[in-house]
């Protein structure tokens, strides 16, 4: 089983997060952010990820801390699971429709970290608890320490909740596209560098 878990303390959050890249045996998302709580569930329903998450943040600033370090965390705790990230598929991409809207997020498990982020939101928004702004620094976050390219681009949308959800959705259901373990090259490394 590919398993990690992470703890990451500052003066600002307090975050600790259990991985299972193997089994969605358990889902159970506490950031402060109800909304941001949603969007991780359906990332690891997606992704078909175990995921345990607990944030403990300085909320009364606002949610901003306690979201980045979110991503900082779960982008360690991918990396560490992955290990040496031998049989991965390495890519995953979707298109992905919810409703009026469709995303399209592609990804390398490269070992190179960066994000595009091509998504304008209609306007400065709020979307539940959860200010739509810090939905690119989660992703910064997740990148920098996991290693990964990402991009994520909007083609259409108006509604906020739905551009949000399929942005989360489309991002579970193109890591677990490249996590997953190509059976016919298990014990090869998906690179020609012969690393990652």
């Amino acid at each position: 089983m590919r398993t990690a878990e992470i703890k990451r303390k500052t003066n600002e959050t307090d975050v600790s997060i259990k991985l299972n890249v193997d089994a969605c045996n358990q889902i159970k998302v506490s950031t402060g952010s109800g909304f941001l709580d949603h969007m991780l569930d359906l990332f690891a329903h997606h992704a078909g990820y175990g995921l345990i998450v607990k944030c403990n943040g300085d909320t009364y600033v606002d949610m901003h801390h306690s979201v980045e370090d979110t991503g900082i965390a779960l982008g360690q705790a991918l990396s560490n699971a992955l290990g040496e990230k031998k049989g991965i598929n390495r890519y995953g991409c979707i298109c992905l429709p919810m409703d009026e809207t469709l995303v399209s997020v592609a990804l390398d498990i490269s070992g190179r970290s960066l994000l595009n982020f091509d998504v304008e939101f209609p306007s400065e928004y709020k979307v539940g608890d959860l200010d739509v702004e810090l939905v690119e620094e989660f992703f910064l976050g997740f990148v920098r320490n996991a290693g990964v390219t990402l991009h994520i681009t909007k083609r259409y949308g108006k509604n906020v909740h739905h551009i949000v959800e399929a942005i989360f959705k489309g991002f579970g259901r193109a890591l677990g596209q490249a996590t997953a373990i190509n059976v016919n090259r298990k014990d090869v490394l998906p690179s020609t560098k012969g690393v990652l």
